[in-house]
């Protein structure tokens, strides 16, 4: 229906130009909207003390037709713009064109305090429903507050202040204490402190060391830091972040869908039916009276009007987006918050996941007959060329890279490990399959290691072993047992070893739990889930883990803070690493379904009732009016609680 794009297009110029908006402009812009329905309400009031309780002379014939139709005007002109825009644009049957025919239909009967009454409620519940909207949005806008609209950056020493999105890469950021950071950058300074509570919802502050990326919306909390600036301000991970959430709202949920194609086939049916109530009787009804018929008419049309379910879904998911923002969750659109309050298997990565995937070397086990520093500093020189955080962990613990050692032909064989030669001599870096793979013969048993194990070949021969350890997050035990307390299914899948990934998972608590899986393994565990029938959403850190987030029902990404790959291919993304966020992403779902159903159900059922009582000439103009407006209105409380609630 057309409603939703004008409230859309109404309501988003509160915000969208800029964010200096303070509280009195706000509460300016309320006062503004309340406006047109308070002058209705004043002169509607007089009008009707001077036809009840103070009678006077004057007020009779034309001068009391006047008098209704200056109430109805500040309400009912908008009204009726819209209805006339409507029908410009083909769609004849609008909320706005029933509210139109069924006012003006009572004019021309002479209930003129009902038509004013009607359509002042009408507008009422507008309003209410704007301020819904827009604080819903203001939740999510709180985000686009972050950026700020100027930086200081250095030239030659010297502190300017310049507009965030005139900053080049490559300039230095002055950062004084308390500052918020406009770009995503690299701090120069040795360390200092921030507030990524923007980013991730978390306000325990975050140590940044010297070459570390630091992200738009972080705060600066103790020293001045310098920060060089290697994103456009249009490109930061907060500008990504931003996008996405305002595109939330275009991704619609089936329950959305089927009541816009709902109300696009109900409401022509609902005018043929009152046309249908008014004409028919006449060839049946010995006393036809034509107002009388008229009046049930209009009053079955005010009824009819689909408002409640029109204005209160959009804004139930709206308010379950909100929410879930203001948590630290992006929710890509309002049909993976139906999803998520369905999900009854959570599918998730281990490392990085429900580890911290930091790793650190335990022990190094090499063969006598090797020089141990010498093969580590191959080792080292060789994984400086994967990503892997197993490489990270080898090079904290060898120090810096041997530049004396010539790597030739390298490389990475997915899911094995790294092949390289050196003076001539091969040299095989990963787990026990890249062993098995080139026929290394060794004479241990792998499950007897418990720890994530990084197996060394050089010249042919078997080397060792270097174990390295993984820790489990804070919050992964809380993870488990609230996705259990919400019936779901925790798995685990990863590329690790299978005894680390048991061990892991006793820990836990999680009783399916699969190690040394490839990526295409990742896919079939989770296509075989799906085979039976049940819906999957899939955690992961994203890059390597796209293809699984593709097939799987949700995709949720680790580390909004992570790659860029991520937020892109996942449906929601958890900004803070934390796992609880999980079972809270379902949770917001779950919430905002029940309170969406509980809507469909109030407004169909009281509209029945009334609909009922109106055709058979019991529900005046006034019942209309409450089954109309006043079930819109609980609608939207009810909508509105989602952003109240506590997670």
């Amino acid at each position: 229906m057309t409603h939703q794009h004008k409230s859309e297009h109404n309501h988003s110029h509160h915000h969208d130009d800029g964010h200096n908006h303070d509280h009195s402009n706000f509460e300016g812009n309320r006062f503004k909207l309340f406006l047109p329905s308070i002058i209705s309400v004043v002169l509607l009031l007089l009008g009707i003390a001077l036809d009840n309780w103070i009678p006077h002379e004057w007020f009779s014939g034309w001068m009391r037709i006047v008098w209704y139709i200056l109430a109805y005007i500040p309400v009912g002109i908008p009204v009726l713009k819209e209805a006339f825009e409507s029908i410009r644009k083909g769609d004849v049957f609008s909320e706005f064109f029933l509210m139109g025919i069924a006012t003006i239909g009572a004019f021309t009967i002479e209930e003129y305090p009902e038509a004013v009454a009607v359509m002042l409620f009408y507008a009422v519940g507008e309003v209410f429903q704007t301020l819904a909207v827009s604080r819903a949005k203001s939740n999510i806008k709180s985000l686009l507050d972050q950026r700020p609209d100027e930086v200081t950056i250095l030239e030659n020493n010297n502190p300017k202040t310049i507009k965030a999105e005139n900053v080049n890469i490559g300039a230095i950021i002055q950062l004084k204490s308390g500052e918020k950071l406009g770009l995503d950058g690299e701090l120069l300074s040795e360390n200092a402190s921030f507030n990524t509570s923007a980013l991730t919802g978390e306000s325990k502050p975050d140590t940044k060391q010297k070459g570390e990326t630091v992200l738009a919306g972080m705060i600066n909390l103790n020293t001045i830091s310098q920060v060089k600036v290697t994103t456009a301000y249009q490109d930061s991970k907060l500008s990504k972040i931003l996008e996405l959430v305002q595109n939330a709202t275009s991704q619609k949920a089936p329950t959305e869908l089927f009541i816009r194609k709902f109300a696009r086939i109900y409401t022509p049916i609902v005018v043929f039916l009152a046309v249908g109530i008014c004409s028919v009787p006449y060839f049946f009804v010995n006393e036809y009276l034509f107002s009388q018929w008229l009046y049930r008419a209009l009053v079955f049309l005010v009824i009819s009007c689909p408002c409640a379910l029109v204005i209160s879904i959009p804004l139930g998911y709206f308010g379950g987006i909100g929410a879930a923002s203001r948590n630290g969750i992006l929710i890509k659109g309002s049909n993976f918050l139906d999803v998520l309050a369905n999900v009854q298997n959570v599918v998730m990565d281990k490392t990085g996941t429900m580890t911290e995937g930091v790793f650190q070397v335990q022990e190094v086990n090499f063969s006598s007959e090797f020089d141990k520093d010498e093969i580590l500093r191959m080792v080292n020189v060789l994984e400086s060329h994967s990503t892997h955080p197993v490489a990270t962990a080898i090079h904290q613990f060898v120090g810096e890279i041997d530049l004396s050692i010539e790597l030739k032909n390298t490389e990475e064989i997915a899911g094995h490990g790294l092949k390289s030669t050196i003076n001539g001599t091969d040299i095989l870096v990963g787990n026990f399959k890249l062993m098995n793979k080139f026929g290394i013969k060794y004479d241990l048993n792998p499950n007897d290691i418990v720890y994530t194990t990084i197996v060394v070949a050089y010249d042919n021969k078997f080397v060792g072993y270097i174990t390295i350890a993984d820790s489990i997050k804070e919050d992964s035990q809380l993870t488990i047992n609230k996705l259990k307390a919400l019936n779901v299914k925790p798995t685990m899948l990863s590329g690790d070893k299978t005894t680390v990934v048991k061990h892991v998972a006793q820990t836990l608590d999680i009783t399916t739990a699969f190690g040394d899986l490839l990526p295409e393994d990742k896919v079939n565990k989770v296509k075989e889930i799906k085979t039976k029938g049940e819906s999957v959403a899939f955690v992961g850190d994203g890059v390597n883990d796209a293809p699984v987030v593709a097939l799987s029902d949700v995709g949720i990404a680790m580390g909004g803070l992570g790659s860029d790959a991520t937020i892109e291919t996942a449906d929601v993304v958890i900004q803070d690493d934390k796992p609880s966020k999980i079972p809270m992403a379902i949770h917001i779902g779950k919430q905002t379904k029940k309170i969406i159903w509980q809507n469909i159900g109030l407004a169909f059922g009281v509209k029945a009732i009334v609909l009922v009582l109106g055709a058979g000439g019991l529900a005046t103009m006034w019942e209309a009016v409450f089954a109309d407006v006043g079930v819109a209105l609980l609608a939207i409380l009810n909508a509105v609680r989602i952003q109240r609630m506590r997670f």
